[in-house]
């Protein structure tokens, strides 16, 4: 028989992390997943304590672990009654980054879920050095929740690119929010359209150049969809010119949407260093959820 999808939900159990707990709750029910909640214990502040209580230690740290566990234990019975469902718990000892994608590999996870406004949980990472290391590390669709959940999405928009990583977003939407309005989106630039413009290009020509390039990216989106399975009427297809970051962001606002859906929107090697800096500026600037697609390959 085969076995359920797991869903890995991290939590280091402030009151803004269950938020995440709760969302990974209603789509492990909404999917027929299985779920597991993670707290990581981080080695660093346990040196510390060693440190600073080294006759008490032991003991501490046997506190600390049974705390931990009694909270998990409280928190899966909330989460799981609301979503009708019994999620396991973990507690695990070490580096956060390094238990999460060790859990998440053990798991086989289909998604892992984090919380952004947690006691530093996330956002230490977006905003820091290990940034990149949070997806290369992983290599798993990862969703970071802002936002109190309160029932399924209802608007998702997912920025495309045309790599492989924007049929991997578009699947990704439609098996966790499979009822929400689909917005794609491509955000087009003319090639060089400033050094046109200092090479003195008119403006007329620049412009015949951004109609004819909307043209093709409009085309280019249907194209995509029909690959990707989206019946006729099922999506919205918007093009907008300009920076991609800023212009998701406004499309955030004007489609309303509660998810965004994308990959790291870029290949090269720079950009898969630096986790892709299209998806690093809405992951640490965007208001709603943001779910980031696994590398297609």
């Amino acid at each position: 028989m085969t076995q359920p999808a797991t869903l890995l939900a991290a939590t280091d159990l402030s009151a803004p992390a269950r938020h995440a707990a709760a969302r990974a709750a209603l789509l492990a029910a909404a999917t027929g997943s299985a779920l597991e909640l993670l707290h990581v214990i981080e080695t660093g502040p346990l040196d510390e304590l060693r440190r600073l209580f080294a006759g008490e230690a032991a003991e501490l740290e046997a506190r600390l672990r049974g705390q931990a566990g009694e909270a998990m234990r409280q928190l899966a019975a909330e989460i799981g009654e609301a979503a009708g469902l019994s999620p396991a718990i973990t507690v695990a000892q070490g580096l956060l980054l390094t238990e999460i994608a060790q859990r998440s590999d053990a798991l086989d996870a289909s998604l892992v879920v984090l919380g952004a406004h947690g006691a530093n949980l996330v956002r230490h990472w977006l905003l820091g050095a290990t940034a990149g290391r949070l997806l290369r590390t992983l290599r798993r669709p990862v969703l970071v929740v802002r936002q109190v959940p309160r029932g399924p999405y209802h608007a998702v928009l997912v920025p495309v690119d045309f790599s492989p990583w924007s049929l991997a977003a578009i699947a990704l939407a439609r098996r966790f929010a499979p009822e929400a309005t689909l917005t794609l989106l491509h955000v087009y630039q003319v090639p060089f359209e400033g050094n046109l413009r200092l090479a003195g290009v008119e403006d007329e020509r620049i412009q015949s150049h951004r109609i004819a390039a909307q043209q093709m990216a409009h085309a280019r989106l249907h194209d995509l969809a029909a690959a990707s399975g989206l019946a006729p009427g099922s999506y919205r297809a918007v093009t907008v010119h300009g920076d991609a970051a800023p212009r998701i962001l406004e499309q955030e606002e004007e489609q309303d949407a509660d998810l965004i859906v994308m990959g790291k929107q870029g290949l090269g090697a720079v950009e898969e260093l630096l986790l892709g800096s299209v998806a690093k500026h809405v992951l640490t600037e965007s208001h709603c959820d943001v779910l980031i697609a696994r590398h297609p390959g």
